[in-house]
C-alpha cells in the first residue's frame, strides 16, 4: 500500500497537468478572457428605490393608545413612527430609518471636525479604574458611573467620557514634536451614564452616542485659539441643521478646567435654566451666576431674562489638569519636554437627533432638519383599482429615475408601494414620518404632459410640476 501511495504521489502532478491541459484545449474555443475594466468604465449599480412596505418600522403606538409616561413630543413621535424601540430603562434600539438620520448627522459632524484639523479615532468603552483613580475622578463621578469587575477582580467602568484614556494615549508617545500640535483627536461612540431617572426618550438616557474631541496644544494662547475654533465649528453644525441655538457660559463640573460653554436649543421641555441678556446677547446657565442676579454681568445695563434649553454640546478648556497628571509631554522648539495644554469638546449625537425633532416638529408630524432627513423624497403611486391605476408603472420608474439620475438624491427616494391603501392614508403616514418632499402620481399624470403633485412638507407648499420641473426642483436639494 505504501509503495502504491508513493508511486501515486510522484505521478499525481504530471497526471493533473495532462488532464488540465486536455480540458483547456478541448474548451479553448469557448473561453472568454476576463479583464478588469478601467476605473472610468466602472459605473455605479442602479439602486432600486426602497419600498415602504419593506421598511422595518414597527408601530409602537397606535391612534388612541394610552401614551403612558411619554412626557415629550420627540419621544412620542419617535416611538410612534418606529424610529426607536425601548429596551432597558434609558436604552433604545435605533431602527433602520433613525439610523440613516444619525449616520447623516455623523457625516455632517465629520465634515466640520475635519475642516478644523480633527482626526478620528476609536477608544475602548471599557476603561480601567486605574486611569480614573490616577486623575482623582473615580470617586468624584459618583453613582452615575457604571462600574464592573472582570473575572480577575480588576475594576473597570463603561466610559461616560474619555479624558483619562486620550491623555494616556498621548502620553505614551514620548517624542511628539511641537510641530504636530495642535492635535485634535475625536471619536463618535456609545457613552454610558447610570441616570437615576432616565426620561424624555433619547434626551436623557443611560446609553447614548456622543462625539467627544480632545485637543493638545503648545501653550495657553494656542489652546484657547483651538477652543474658539471648535466652538465656531459647533455653531456651523447647528446653522447647517437650521436650528436656533445659543452658546452660554457654563460650569465646568466634574470635567474640570477654567472655561466652559454649553450649546443650548431653547425649548420649554429643556432641563437647563438659562439667563439671557436682551441688550448685549450675553447668556449663561443659571448655575454660573449669583442667585437672584438680574443685571447683565457683561454690559451691566441689560436685564437677564430666564428661559429653558436642551443642552446639545459642551466645551471645556482644561489647561494641564489631565496632562500634568499623566505626563502628556511634547518636545518644544527648544528641544525640551513640555506639558501639553488641553481642551475637550462634546456633542450629544443622539440628543441632537431627538432635540431637533422636539423643537422643529408639530404635535402630530416630524419635521426633520433637511440635511438629516432619513429619506428626502417619497413617491406615492395611485391606489390599486383607481382610475389612475395605469400610471403605477410611471411612479415606479419615476422613483428609480430620481434616485439614480440625480447625484444628490442617490439612495434618497423611497416608493410607497402599499397601493392597497388610499393616497390619503399614505399621505398621512408620509406627513408623520416627515419626508421633506412627497410626490403624488395621480390623475394629472394621465395627461399628455404628465403633471405630478409635489408637497413640500417643511414649507407646507403644494406644487404641480412636469417631470422636468420636478427634476429641476429636486436637483437643488442639499444632501450629505
Amino acid at each position: 500500500m505504501e509503495v502504491f501511495m508513493h508511486h501515486c504521489h510522484h505521478k499525481l502532478p504530471s497526471l493533473l497537468s495532462r488532464t488540465l491541459f486536455k480540458a483547456s484545449k478541448k474548451s479553448h474555443i469557448n473561453c472568454t478572457i476576463h479583464t478588469s475594466p478601467s476605473v472610468s468604465a466602472v459605473s455605479k449599480p442602479v439602486i432600486p428605490p426602497p419600498l415602504v412596505s419593506r421598511l422595518f418600522l414597527p408601530s409602537n403606538l397606535r391612534e388612541g393608545q394610552e401614551s403612558g409616561d411619554l412626557t415629550c413630543r420627540s419621544q412620542r413621535l419617535m416611538l410612534q413612527t418606529g424610529l426607536i424601540h425601548p429596551s432597558n430603562p434609558g436604552c433604545f434600539y435605533y431602527l433602520p430609518v433613525a439610523l440613516r438620520s444619525m449616520e447623516k448627522l455623523i457625516r455632517l459632524i465629520d465634515e466640520e471636525m475635519w475642516a478644523i484639523g480633527g482626526q478620528k479615532v476609536d477608544m475602548p468603552a471599557l476603561c480601567s479604574a486605574e486611569l480614573w483613580k490616577k486623575s482623582g475622578r473615580w470617586e468624584l463621578m459618583g453613582k452615575e458611573m457604571f462600574r464592573l469587575l472582570d473575572r480577575h477582580n480588576a475594576e473597570y467602568c463603561l466610559g461616560p467620557t474619555h479624558e483619562e484614556a486620550v491623555t494616556e494615549l498621548f502620553a505614551s508617545q514620548t517624542t511628539i514634536s511641537y510641530k504636530k500640535l495642535p492635535l485634535l483627536l475625536y471619536q463618535v461612540t456609545r457613552k454610558f451614564r447610570d441616570e437615576q431617572k432616565p426620561k424624555f426618550g433619547l434626551l436623557r438616557g443611560r446609553e447614548f452616542y456622543m462625539k467627544d474631541m480632545y485637543s493638545f496644544d503648545i501653550n495657553e494662547e494656542a489652546a484657547l485659539h483651538t477652543y474658539h475654533s471648535v466652538c465656531q465649528a459647533y455653531g456651523r453644525i447647528f446653522d447647517r441643521l437650521g436650528l436656533k441655538w445659543v452658546q452660554v457660559q457654563a460650569a465646568t463640573g466634574n470635567i474640570g478646567g477654567t472655561l466652559s460653554h454649553e450649546f443650548q436649543l431653547p425649548a420649554d421641555i429643556g432641563e437647563d435654566q438659562l439667563l439671557v441678556c436682551g441688550n448685549c446677547g450675553f447668556s449663561a446657565n443659571v448655575e454660573t451666576v449669583e442667585p437672584g442676579q438680574t443685571e447683565c454681568l457683561l454690559c451691566q445695563t441689560g436685564t437677564l431674562t430666564e428661559s429653558k434649553g436642551i443642552e446639545v454640546g459642551h466645551t471645556f478648556y482644561l489647561g494641564t489638569k489631565y496632562s500634568q497628571v499623566f505626563k502628556a509631554l511634547f518636545v518644544n522648539a527648544s528641544n525640551v519636554p513640555a506639558v501639553a495644554e488641553m481642551g475637550c469638546f462634546g456633542l450629544g449625537v443622539t440628543r441632537i437627533l431627538a432635540a431637533s425633532i422636539e423643537v422643529m416638529s408639530s404635535e402630530d408630524a416630524i419635521h426633520w432638519p433637511g440635511l438629516i432627513a432619513p429619506y428626502q423624497v417619497c413617491v406615492l403611486p395611485p391606489k390599486k383599482g383607481s382610475k389612475a391605476q395605469e400610471v403605477t408603472s410611471m411612479a415606479d420608474e419615476l422613483a428609480q429615475s430620481l434616485g439614480n439620475s440625480l447625484p444628490n438624491l442617490r439612495g434618497e427616494v423611497v416608493l410607497d408601494d402599499r397601493i392597497q391603501m388610499t393616497i390619503g392614508k399614505r399621505l398621512k403616514d408620509a406627513k408623520i414620518l416627515g419626508y421633506p418632499y412627497v410626490v403624488v402620481v395621480g390623475q394629472k399624470a394621465l395627461e399628455d404632459l404628465p403633471i405630478f403633485e409635489v408637497i413640500c412638507q417643511q414649507s407646507g407648499e403644494t406644487m404641480f410640476l412636469s417631470k422636468e420641473g420636478l427634476v429641476d426642483l429636486l436637483s437643488k436639494v442639499e444632501t450629505i
